[in-house]
């Protein structure tokens, strides 16, 4: 794997020409990974039913 510096700096030597920038591509995407993780998280347990009588 390269080096984090070199890609750091490869992403930021494009960003100069590119759109908004990326920063705000990285915490777009990790937003929208966060929010598919806790909707999997949040949903998963749902179909089960509530046996609040377990021994």
């Amino acid at each position: 794997m390269p080096n984090t510096s070199v890609l750091l700096a490869a992403a930021a030597e494009t960003s100069k020409t590119d759109g908004p920038g990326w920063i705000l591509r990285t915490v777009l995407i990790v937003g929208v990974l966060g929010a598919a993780f806790l909707a999997w998280v949040l949903l998963r347990n749902y179909g089960k039913g509530g046996d609040d009588d377990r021994d």
